[in-house]
């Protein structure tokens, strides 16, 4: 007869490590940056102001 198997319960309110949440969002701002480009966004988008939105946010990651 098998004995019963003895599991730890979760605790509630466990919460994450600042880097669990820091290092998913720098990965996505960095590619993110890399594929935004401002001539390749306002060909794409026929919408110049969605370029220029893309284009000031790129000025402002740069800084």
């Amino acid at each position: 007869m098998p004995a019963p198997a003895h599991t730890r319960p979760h605790p509630a309110g466990t919460r994450l490590p600042w880097w669990a949440l820091a290092l998913p969002i720098l990965a996505f701002v960095a590619l993110l940056l890399l594929i935004m480009n401002p001539s390749d966004a306002h060909a794409a988008s026929g919408d110049p102001a969605l370029a220029q939105i893309l284009e000031r946010a790129r000025h402002l990651a740069e800084r």
